[in-house]
C-alpha cells in the first residue's frame, strides 16, 4: 500500500513540484493550499505524513499540528518555512513536529525528510499497536490474578491477614499458613515493605492502586521487581471490609527490558562494550551530516565496517561505497585509479577512464590506508577535498565532484606530520571527525558475543551444526593479546571449522599461534572473574537457559556455573 502525504503550501509551483518529486518514489501525494482545505484532506484521506508550511496566512502550521492531535490522528507533521525561527522551530518541535527545515529544499532534502518522517510514522502506528497489545496482555493478565495463580493477600483495616494464597510463599518468602490472622506490618521480613505502603494507602483512601512497580531489595531474591496492585475489599450494598494485595513478578520482563535497550549491534559491526556504545552514538551523529572522517584503529578492528555503517546510514546510501586501498598502488598508477586519465596520458592508456572520485559521485569514497600515499598524491587530494574539483591525468579540464570522503589508517598519522611524511593540512581537512576503533584487547567483555556470531555465520558457510566452544577454547580467547584483532578472531574461529568434525569446537582445533600462547599471566583467566547473581540470570536468559551458552557469555566454566546456580537458588522459570 502507497504511503499518503499531503503537501500545504500556499505557493502553487512548491505543492506542484514537491507532488512530482514524491510522486515519481512511489508515493500518493495530495495538496492543498491552506488550512481549511488541509484539514478537508486530512479528514477525507488520512494521510502518513504532512508536510506544511510554518505560516498559512490566518492560520499557522502549528494550528494544523494541534487539530491533528486534538483528533488523535497518527501522521506525522514537517514544517518548512522561509523565515526561519529558532523560537517557533523549537515550539513546534516541542509540541509534536518530526522536523523543522528552511526553505527552499533540494530534492534531496525533500526525499530524506520525507523518508525519516514516514519511517517515525509506521514506529509511532508500530508504538500504538504494541501498546493496544499490552493493554490486551494485561487484561489477560488481570484474569489469571483472579485465578490465584499470583500472590494475592487481604487485609482488614488493622491489615490483619484474612487470607492469602500459597503463591505468596515464592515471593514474600513465608507461606499463607505462617502470616494468616497477623498483622502484616509486625511480621518479620528483610524486604522494603512497598507492599504495605500500598495497602494503607488502599484503605486510606478507598480507591484501587493499580500497576505500582517497586523492588523488594530482598537478600534472598536481589533485584527482585513486583508490580503490586491494591483494591478495596468490598462486599455488595457495605462499607469496603479492608483491601486486596495482587503482587505479580516482573523481576524477568524487567531484565528483557534492559537487555532490549542495550544494542549489541550496529550495521554490522557487533559489540556490546562501552566503547563500542559510545562509537554506535558517534555514527549516528554522523549520519545527517557530510563531515569528512578519519577511522583509525589497529589492523583488523573494523575500520571498514564503521566506513560502511557511515555511508549506509547518511542521505548517501542508495548511491555508490566506493573503496580504494592506498598501499596497495603504485604513485602513478593510484593517481590514475583515484582521478582517472585520458587517452594518450601515458604508455598503456588507449582510452578515457573515470577514476574511483567520479564513480563515487553523489556517494561515498574510502580512502583505506591513506598514511601510505606519497606527497604528490596528498597534495591532489587536498586540492579536491577543499575545492571539490579534480583534474584527470592528462586532461587540464576541471571536474567538480560531490563525493564523501572517509578514510582509515593504522598508522599515527599525527607521528608522521611530526616527521613531515603527512601533510599537516591534509592531516586536518580528512580528521574532521576522528574515530578510533579501539583493538579487540581493549574490549574483551565483546570476545564471547563475537565468538557466538561467527560460529552461526561459520555453521551456514560450512553447513555444519558446532553448537559452541569449549571452556578451554573459551578462556584462551580471553587470554590471547588478538594482535589481528577482529580479522584474526574470525580466522581463529574458521581454522576451528575446518578441523572440528563434532558439535563442540575444542582447543585442539585452535591455531598453533594461540595454543602455545605463554602470557596467559598477563589477563586474569575468565574462571575467576566475578558474576554475580545479576550477571547469572541476564546470561541464562540471553541463552535461554542453555547454561553451557551461558558459561560461555559469562566467561567462566561449566562446573563454575551449575555451582553458582545452586548458591544463589536460582530456579527456571516457569514458562
Amino acid at each position: 500500500m502507497k504511503s499518503r502525504i499531503l503537501v500545504v503550501d500556499r505557493e502553487a509551483t512548491i505543492c506542484s513540484g514537491f507532488e512530482t518529486i514524491l510522486t515519481e518514489q512511489g508515493f500518493e501525494v495530495m495538496t492543498a493550499a491552506n488550512y481549511d482545505s488541509a484539514l478537508q484532506r486530512i479528514r477525507e484521506a488520512g494521510p502518513d505524513l504532512v508536510i506544511t508550511e510554518a505560516r498559512l496566512g490566518e492560520h499557522t502550521g502549528l494550528d494544523l499540528l494541534q487539530e491533528i492531535q486534538t483528533r488523535g490522528l497518527a501522521c506525522t507533521v514537517i514544517m518548512t518555512t522561509d523565515d526561519p525561527d529558532i523560537q517557533e522551530s523549537t515550539l513546534a518541535l516541542r509540541q509534536g513536529a518530526f522536523d523543522y527545515i528552511p526553505k527552499p529544499i533540494r530534492k534531496e532534502t525533500l526525499l530524506r525528510i520525507a523518508d525519516h518522517g514516514l519511517q517515525h510514522q509506521r514506529l509511532l502506528a508500530g508504538k500504538r499497536q504494541l501498546e493496544a497489545e499490552n493493554l490486551r496482555v494485561r487484561r489477560h493478565m488481570e484474569a489469571i490474578f483472579r485465578s490465584l495463580k499470583d500472590g494475592v493477600v487481604t487485609v482488614d483495616h488493622a491489615l490483619k491477614v484474612t487470607e492469602a494464597n500459597e503463591a505468596i510463599k515464592e515471593i514474600c518468602r513465608f507461606s499463607a499458613q505462617e502470616i494468616m490472622g497477623k498483622n502484616l506490618e509486625r511480621i518479620p521480613t528483610e524486604c522494603s515493605r512497598a507492599c504495605i505502603h500500598v495497602l494503607k494507602e488502599t484503605l486510606k483512601t478507598g480507591k484501587t492502586i493499580k500497576d505500582f512497580r517497586v523492588e523488594c531489595r530482598h537478600p534472598d531474591k536481589p533485584g527482585q521487581v513486583m508490580l503490586l496492585t491494591g483494591s478495596p475489599l468490598r462486599q455488595e450494598g457495605m462499607a469496603p471490609l479492608g483491601a486486596v494485595l495482587v503482587a505479580r513478578d516482573i523481576t524477568r520482563l524487567t531484565r528483557l527490558e534492559r537487555e532490549l535497550k542495550e544494542r549489541h549491534q550496529f550495521h554490522r559491526i557487533i559489540g556490546k562494550s562501552s566503547r563500542m556504545q559510545d562509537i554506535y552514538t558517534l555514527l549516528e551523529n554522523l549520519s545527517d551530516t557530510d563531515s569528512t572522517v578519519l577511522i583509525t584503529g589497529e589492523t583488523g578492528t573494523g575500520k571498514e565496517l564503521a566506513a560502511h555503517a557511515i555511508h549506509h546510514n547518511s542521505a548517501r546510501k542508495d548511491k555508490p561505497f566506493v573503496r580504494v586501498n592506498c598501499s596497495a598502488l603504485a604513485e602513478n598508477l593510484l593517481e590514475s585509479e583515484l582521478f582517472g586519465h585520458v587517452k594518450g596520458a601515458f604508455t598503456g592508456a588507449v582510452k578515457n577512464r573515470k577514476g574511483r572520485f567520479q564513480t563515487a559521485e553523489h556517494g561515498t569514497l574510502f580512502l583505506d590506508e591513506i598514511g601510505n600515499v606519497s606527497p604528490l598524491i596528498q597534495l591532489k587530494l587536498l586540492r579536491v577535498i577543499q575545492e571539490k574539483e579534480f583534474e584527470r591525468v592528462g586532461d587540464s579540464i576541471p571536474i567538480k565532484i560531490d563525493v564523501r570522503v572517509v578514510a582509515a589508517t593504522n598508522c599515527d598519522l599525527r607521528e608522521k606530520v611530526r616527521s613531515g611524511e603527512f601533510r599537516e593540512d591534509l592531516y586536518y581537512r580528512i580528521k574532521v571527525v576522528d574515530i578510533l576503533i579501539p583493538s579487540l584487547r581493549e574490549r574483551r567483555e565483546d570476545i564471547p558475543l563475537l565468538t557466538d556470531h561467527f560460529l552461526e555465520l561459520f555453521n551456514t558457510r560450512f553447513k555444519k551444526q558446532i553448537n559452541g566452544i569449549s571452556n578451554e577454547v573459551a578462556a584462551a580467547f580471553m587470554n590471547y593479546p588478538w594482535p589481528g584483532n577482529i580479522r584474526e578472531l574470525e580466522h581463529a574461529v574458521e581454522h576451528g571449522f575446518v578441523l572440528c568434525q563434532g558439535k563442540t569446537l575444542l582447543f585442539e582445533h585452535l591455531p598453533v599461534e594461540i595454543k602455545e600462547y605463554s602470557g596467559t599471566e598477563k589477563f586474569p583467566p575468565p574462571e575467576k572473574s566475578p558474576a554475580g547473581k545479576e550477571d547469572l540470570l541476564k546470561a541464562l536468559d540471553r541463552s535461554g537457559w542453555n547454561k553451557s551458552k551461558a558459561a560461555r557469555l559469562l566467561g567462566i566454566g561449566r562446573r563454575s556455573i551449575y555451582r553458582r546456580i545452586e548458591e544463589y537458588k536460582i530456579l527456571k522459570p516457569v514458562e
